[in-house]
């Protein structure tokens, strides 16, 4: 049983990195086989097809980026330092991401936007449970009077999420880290723009 279960996961692992490079649509089950070493019949006795495949693995991804945002945020105590370590999570997107080829769920929603209704589904999932949790760190800041009382926390939360994926776009296709930084950096004023401190 425990034989099966390392073939799965090395499926997935492999799958993944294939996936989040190249692209699901440029990835073959030859691909796979090669990558991994196996024989067609150890895939397809774990999977039905290669949608299933990449529905694994997208699910493996998210595991990891959350295990680096609960890391990054679990022992600071100020919202604005907990939302300031997600973004540094990418901070060197162009070399060293997380996750080999960028970030999942940015290369996952762009190419599953029709093609792959299932996949696009967990993607979906994936983006609002990750601004709920951003908006769950600003709410908490709002709590403590770190942040204005009347302030979206919502709205917020989708911007500062949709500045990191933009960043994270934009620094891997320039080939320059630069981008993110200037998003901390823009970050950082919007954030004390809104601290208790500087109400009129």
């Amino acid at each position: 049983m425990n034989k099966v279960d390392e073939t799965r996961d090395l499926i997935i692992q492999t799958s993944l990195a294939l996936f989040n490079k190249k692209g699901y649509s440029q990835t073959s089950i030859q691909d796979i086989m090669t990558a991994t070493g196996l024989p067609k019949g150890a895939i397809y006795r774990r999977f039905e097809n290669k949608n299933d495949i990449a529905i694994a693995s997208f699910e493996y991804a998210g595991s990891i980026i959350w295990q680096y945002y609960f890391e990054a945020t679990k022992f600071l105590i100020t919202a604005t330092d907990k939302l300031i370590a997600m973004f540094h999570i990418y901070q060197d997107a162009v070399n060293n991401p997380p996750i080999e080829g960028g970030c999942p769920l940015l290369n996952t929603a762009i190419e599953s936007d029709f093609g792959f209704p299932e996949l696009r589904e967990k993607a979906s999932e994936a983006y609002n449970r990750t601004v709920f949790f951003i908006q769950g760190i600003i709410d908490e800041g709002i709590q403590t009077k770190e942040f204005r009382q009347e302030m979206d926390s919502y709205s917020l939360a989708s911007f500062l999420f949709s500045t990191i994926e933009g960043a994270v776009m934009a620094s891997r296709l320039s080939l320059k880290n630069e981008h993110m930084d200037h998003s901390v950096e823009q970050v950082k004023i919007l954030l004390q723009h809104y601290t208790e401190k500087n109400q009129s």
